[in-house]
């Protein structure tokens, strides 16, 4: 079932030896709805349930038949997929039909402009430019009405105004030119002060220059910090904590004001914090849905502080959590929102930005361009995708939503049957974790070494894989969790065996029975 041991690799060698350790090295080679299949060394295939789904990307499933006949028939129709530039794109009917679930899901009538990238990350590196961008045009706008200021204060001395005795000393000079050229140092000083940017403990944002420093998880974020603009995190159950690191980021510029014939500095908050970055479910971090609470208090700590609150819907949108929008069930009420995954159909890669009508800026779309981004092949998918969900009054999202409630009561069953084994099931609709008990402190030696190497759920992974031919995977800062992401169309039969493998892996996991679970005979 794995690839042979020694097979020249000319990439992913490292990778393909690790999951190798655990069964999980695979060659698959053709996949429909849920299921994955690979060769069976006889000619023949075997199948695999697949609950992993492109960790999010298949909402309705591998090669769904209606995409792919509607992606034969572009093709067939020699689909203009270049023509960059030209000003009208089919991204344009994404970005209106996408508008269109955004004011009946969001309940706002104010239009959402589209940024279209590749993927996921590309989406977010593209709304940490916008942002950044934003926040730049704020200051030079906050500068130019200083600068304004400090021309009408000139003024004013010459016609015979006083300066503040406290503006001369506060600065340390002695003449109001002295004054004027120390605001003015002050000022470019603190306006070269480089960027940040606010996100969750635990959130995931991606894998790129910029959109890496928004993850949380240290270990793919550390080896990169000195590439981009940083992030502080805040812990998701204590937003208000927020407020105390603007607080503490807080820099000024210096004004000069004439009030009553007098020279009098003052201070201009300058714009340090580019946006506000939140999952509605944390994926990586073990699916963990936003309370209600934490969404209206990011909003409330954005609005005070004056900065954009972005929602990454890439994993949690397309109709998985029950409505197109995850946002929906927290209240969440983002200035930006990202999608990505399910929104290329299976078989397209796009992303897009939806950027608030009073947040947005238009020389953007000249300063940042895509060779990819918003293709006619691509963003036909992607309409085709859209139109499917849309269908009969939203079905696919109701079936989201009672799929998602059959597998999570199912776990959950489970779950109360093996309490030592399993702490909790989380999530929304079609996406779904379950979590099991840390094994650090196991009587089993292999465990404990599993445990310690975060691959404890790889092992499971595997026994899954190769005794039940399922396939599943850890969440990726939260390596306790399961994730379940299957596609809408996953059956009652489906979601039974996917119980049953849990069961089984829990009476290995409660025996302590390490040989029985790494059947591989992984030890690390």
């Amino acid at each position: 079932m794995s690839l042979s041991p020694g097979a020249p690799e000319f990439a992913d060698a490292h990778a393909i030896g690790m999951l190798d350790g655990f069964g999980l090295a695979v060659k698959y080679v053709r996949a429909e709805g849920n299921t994955l299949y690979h060769d069976d060394g006889e000619g023949g295939e075997i199948g695999v349930l697949d609950l992993a789904c492109g960790f999010g990307s298949l909402i309705l499933g591998h090669n769904n038949p209606e995409i792919v006949a509607h992606a034969k028939q572009l093709l067939d129709e020699q689909v203009a997929v270049h023509a960059q530039f030209s000003g009208y794109s089919f991204g344009i009917d994404v970005a209106a039909a996408l508008n269109r679930i955004i004011r009946r899901e969001l309940g706002t009538d104010e239009k959402f402009y589209g940024l279209f990238g590749n993927s996921g990350a590309e989406a977010v590196e593209i709304a940490i430019k916008h942002a950044e961008m934003d926040r730049g045009m704020r200051a030079a706008e906050l500068l130019e009405s200083i600068d304004g200021n400090v021309e009408k204060a000139t003024e004013a001395v010459r016609g015979g105004a006083a300066v503040a005795e406290e503006a001369l000393t506060s600065l340390g000079v002695t003449s109001f030119d002295a004054l004027v050229a120390e605001v003015r140092r002050r000022n470019t000083e603190v306006a070269a002060r480089q960027p940040l940017f606010l996100a969750l403990e635990g959130g995931f944002h991606g894998k790129l220059v910029s959109s890496i420093q928004l993850t949380y998880n240290s270990d793919f974020r550390t080896p990169f910090r000195a590439l981009a603009a940083q992030a502080r995190f805040v812990p998701s159950d204590q937003v208000e904590l927020a407020a105390k690191i603007i607080e503490e980021e807080r820099v000024a510029l210096l004004d000069l004001v004439v009030r009553d014939g007098v020279v009098e500095l003052a201070e201009r908050d300058f714009p340090v914090f580019g946006a506000f970055f939140a999952e509605p479910i944390m994926g990586e971090a073990g699916i963990k849905p936003l309370t209600t609470e934490t969404a209206r208090a990011l909003r409330e700590v954005c609005d005070a502080a004056g900065i954009p609150l972005v929602a990454d819907e890439i994993q949690s949108g397309m109709g998985r959590s029950g409505s197109f929008f995850a946002s929906v069930h927290c209240d969440l009420r983002p200035d930006y929102i990202i999608l990505a995954k399910s929104l290329g159909g299976g078989i397209a890669k796009t992303g897009v930005v939806l950027v608030r009508e009073s947040r947005y800026r238009r020389d953007f779309e000249l300063l940042h361009t895509s060779t990819f981004g918003k293709d006619g092949f691509s963003s036909r998918i992607a309409l085709k995708l859209l139109e499917l969900l849309e269908a009969d009054d939203g079905a696919a999202y109701r079936m989201a939503a009672e799929r998602g409630a059959k597998a999570k009561a199912a776990m959950e069953a489970v779950a109360a049957e093996f309490p030592d084994v399993f702490k909790e099931v989380r999530g929304r609709g079609l996406m779904l974790g379950i979590q099991f008990h840390d094994q650090e402190n196991s009587d089993n030696e292999v465990f404990r070494e599993w445990s310690e190497h975060h691959v404890f759920l790889f092992a499971v992974a595997g026994y899954l894989l190769h005794e039940k031919r399922i396939r599943i995977f850890s969440t990726a800062s939260n390596p306790n969790t399961l994730r379940f992401e299957p596609s809408i169309y996953i059956t009652d039969e489906e979601i039974d065996r996917f119980a049953e493998g849990l069961r089984d892996v829990a009476r290995l996991v409660r025996a302590k029975d390490a040989d029985a679970l790494a059947r591989t005979g992984a030890s690390s």
